[in-house]
């Protein structure tokens, strides 16, 4: 099975671009999802996470304070080492089962893997094709701050703990340019699917 690579920066759109492979029949593994499933209430993760960090690293429903543990993380780079370590092996092992479950399952001649730390986390060889979704910092720092309701500050900081946008474009095999409309992004999305059709069929 074919599996074609989703990635780019914090606010670039990786959902908006996935979720228009989905309606076309595209069978998605969103490792950001993963990431969210194996810290829910009663995970092992999620008991280390709060081992390590303290009560307090809980809401009062018992699921993760995200908000408090990214500013924790990126204010103390030695934290951020450790939840790395923690959960990039089990979101990899999560991820590497749900690929071949929906590969086996899949209509369609390809499927994605969608990781914001894609090539951050060297994953690169789970993939035989690598899209980049793709816009300005500028309008990285617009977007994720109106979404996020947080400082322009935090974003750069995250900014800069991935990739450059020119280091990831250089290892692009496709960009889609998300600076534009919903319609435009979803129209590069279909032109992409229909390449891909081209490209795989017998």
């Amino acid at each position: 099975m074919f599996v074609l690579g989703v990635t780019g920066g914090i606010g670039c759109g990786k959902t908006l671009v996935t979720d228009g492979f989905q309606t076309l029949g595209v069978s998605v593994v969103d490792a950001d999802l993963v990431a969210r499933k194996i810290v829910e209430p009663s995970s092992e993760c999620l008991a280390r996470i709060q081992d390590h960090f303290g009560a307090g690293i809980l809401q009062a429903t018992g699921e993760l304070n995200r908000a408090l543990l990214r500013e924790i993380i990126f204010a103390k780079p030695l934290e951020k080492q450790w939840l790395e370590n923690l959960l990039h092996p089990a979101i990899q092992a999560r991820t590497t089962s749900d690929l071949i479950t929906a590969a086996a399952n899949s209509a369609q001649p390809y499927v994605i893997y969608s990781a914001a730390l894609l090539l951050e986390t060297k994953q690169r060889d789970k993939v035989d094709q690598l899209a980049v979704v793709d816009i300005s910092e500028q309008l990285q720092l617009q977007r994720t701050t109106q979404r996020d309701k947080v400082g322009a500050d935090q974003i750069r900081a995250i900014i800069a703990s991935q990739l450059t946008r020119t280091e990831r474009l250089a290892q692009a095999d496709y960009v889609i340019d998300n600076s534009g409309s919903r319609e435009q992004t979803q129209l590069q999305v279909v032109e992409l699917h229909h390449s891909l059709l081209n490209a795989l069929s017998p």
